[in-house]
């Protein structure tokens, strides 16, 4: 399992999204092409690498991902948890480490299924709560969008992707090999390891469950 979080300061958000969209023209593509790591080809590489070296020049972009080397070895009942709190306790590893004092945040996740709203509902509180944040003061909003609307999300899928492939030991695309080799080379680490904490480009935790 592997979530992620693309981290952009909301004056720079409109600004982020046409950059993406002229990416798109520029490699022949429709400006409502909805980019995505599944959709990586050899016709389409040229784009994708593109989308990379955008993520890695604009200095306001980060991007902070959790990997779950195996699901199978979560021991829910040891921990008095389902699935969706584990999930949620996730998404809170994620995100502490992104938070700063005396800043507020908007967060929006990539919708997935009907059941959005209602774990849209319990993230927010099982987030505020951890933080303290009763009153939703640090977090204002957390939205489900879709995806193909929001060019953020797109380019938060492609880095995902490549942190998953890479921690899957895959390699049956040459195009998606290249674009991972081009994160790699750009971040400097492998992305099958822990990064430092303090790294603030790309910021990677291997999580390991607690053996009890």
């Amino acid at each position: 399992m592997v979530i992620g979080a693309l981290i952009c300061p909301a004056e720079k958000t409109r600004a982020v999204a046409e950059a993406i969209r002229q990416r798109k023209q520029q490699h022949g593509l429709a400006i409502h092409f909805e980019a995505k790591w599944t959709k990586i080809s050899p016709a389409k590489v040229g784009f994708y690498l593109s989308l990379v070296d955008l993520f890695f020049e604009d200095p306001d972009l980060r991007f902070r991902t959790i990997v779950v080397p195996d699901k199978s070895a979560l021991n829910h009942a040891a921990f008095d948890q389902d699935h969706d709190t584990f999930y949620y306790k996730m998404y809170f590893n994620m995100l502490k480490v992104i938070f700063v004092p005396d800043a507020t945040y908007h967060i929006y996740i990539d919708m997935k299924d009907t059941r959005s709203a209602a774990k849209e509902r319990r993230l927010l509180d099982y987030l505020c709560n951890a933080h303290y944040d009763f009153e939703h003061l640090r977090i204002q909003k957390l939205q489900s969008v879709r995806s193909h609307q929001v060019e953020q999300i797109q380019l938060a899928d492609i880095l995902i992707g490549a942190v998953s492939y890479a921690n899957r030991g895959l390699s049956g695309s040459s195009a998606k090999m290249a674009v991972l080799e081009r994160v790699r080379q750009r971040a400097g680490y492998a992305l099958t390891a822990n990064t430092p904490l303090s790294a603030q480009k790309l910021n990677l935790l291997r999580w390991q469950p607690d053996p009890r």
